[in-house]
Order: C-alpha cells, then structure tokens, then sequence
C-alpha cells in the first residue's frame, strides 16, 4: 500500500510569521539557551515548525541564519532614523544610532552573551562575526550620515565594530533600565575612537559631549557612573 504522502509544513498555519522569521526566532531563541555549536538542525526545524528541507532551502548555515538576524536588526534600527537628528553634529547622530542598535538587540541579549562566550574560544567564529560587524556598520556610519564609503570607509567601519564591541560587553552586565553604564561607556568609547590612527577622526574631533541632554535616551548617565 502507497504511503500518503506528507503535507509540507508551510501549510500549517504560520501565526502571521513567515518561514524564515520562524527560523531566525528559532535559531536566536536556541542561541540563548545554548552554544551556538550545540545547536543541531534538527533542534531549529522543530522550534520553527518546519521541516528540514524547508530549512535547508532557506539556510544553509547556522552562520547564514545569524546573519539574517543582524540583517533583521540593521533594517530595524535604518528604518527607526529620527529625522530630528540631522542637526546633530556627528558624534551626536552616531551616538543615537549605535544606543538605537542597543535597543534593538535588546530581545536577543542572550544570545550576545552565548556569542561573546563562543567566539572567545572559537578563532573561526570569532572571524566571521568580526565581518558581520563591520558590515552591520558601515550601515550604522551611513544612518549617521558619516561616509561608510571606499577603503577609508571599510576601515572606519572596522574601528567602530571594535569600539561596539567594546560596549556590547559593558551592555551584557549592565542591569540599570536606563542603561547609564552603557550610554557611559559608548560615550567614552567613541571619545577614544581617535585613537585607531584616524579612522574615526571626523566623528571624534566632535567635543566630549557626556553631560549634555542627549535626544531621546533615556536619562543621562550619573557622576558616579562616569567617573568609574
């Protein structure tokens, strides 16, 4: 007797998402649980319902999945651009943009704090997220207005994913709802950005600018905090 053959599980209903969404939540809500090289295929086709062909024809790595979500997340934070921020010198407009970045990643804060760990122990991996990073900035440059552009623009893109990264690590301890340590360690970050030989120079020639009204975050760091 013929076996009946299978309903693709693209028919099921999708809760409004699609495919690859389900398997960008998957992955990352996996990622928080669990280092990145435990987590099997399997494991990610079951959490979003689809079936491992489905998956395999939508991804075909684990890193292919990771940089979808940092795609997700760039899309998020260019389509969030506070036209009010134009004024701004440019260290001001980078600043929003990169706290912006912050704010979106804040729902996949586990899944940083899983890649931090592996990749301080994994060289390979350790790599390809550098050149996520740099990707994912040399958008960031250009949502701030600040030439992201020709080799000069590569490099610069390469200091700031260093600076971020930097802030990233003070983020994943950072517990203040206002996130004062972090908006304190962005600000002093990109204040000692003239130091990678000039990459970030047109930005960091801007005055330190800790203790000004910054446009729309969520309160200022305190004395404590920026003395630290």
């Amino acid at each position: 007797m013929a076996r009946a053959p299978r309903q693709p599980t693209s028919e099921r209903p999708p809760n409004g998402k699609s495919e690859r969404e389900r398997v960008v939540e998957a992955f990352m809500a996996l990622l928080g649980e669990q280092p990145i090289e435990q987590i099997g295929y399997a494991a990610i086709a079951a959490r979003a319902e689809v079936s491992l062909a489905e998956l395999r024809n939508a991804f075909g790595t684990k890193l292919a999945i990771l940089a979808a979500a940092l795609k997700d997340i760039d899309r998020q934070v260019l389509g969030g651009i506070d036209a009010d921020m134009a004024e701004e010198p440019p260290r001001e407009r980078l600043f929003d943009v990169l706290m912006r970045r912050i704010d979106a990643l804040a729902p996949y804060k586990a899944a940083v704090r899983s890649l931090v760990h592996s990749a301080g122990r994994n060289p390979g991996l350790a790599f390809a997220l550098n050149g996520f990073a740099v990707r994912s900035q040399q958008w960031m440059l250009t949502a701030a207005d600040i030439s992201a552009a020709g080799p000069r623009g590569t490099l610069r893109a390469q200091g700031l994913a260093l600076l971020y990264a930097s802030v990233l690590r003070v983020w994943l301890r950072d517990e203040d709802p206002g996130l004062a340590p972090t908006m304190s360690a962005l600000d002093r970050a990109l204040a000692r950005g003239q130091r990678f030989a000039g990459l970030l120079d047109d930005v960091c020639r801007i005055p330190a600018c800790i203790g000004r009204t910054r446009p729309r975050r969520r309160r200022e760091p305190d004395a404590d905090t920026i003395a630290a």
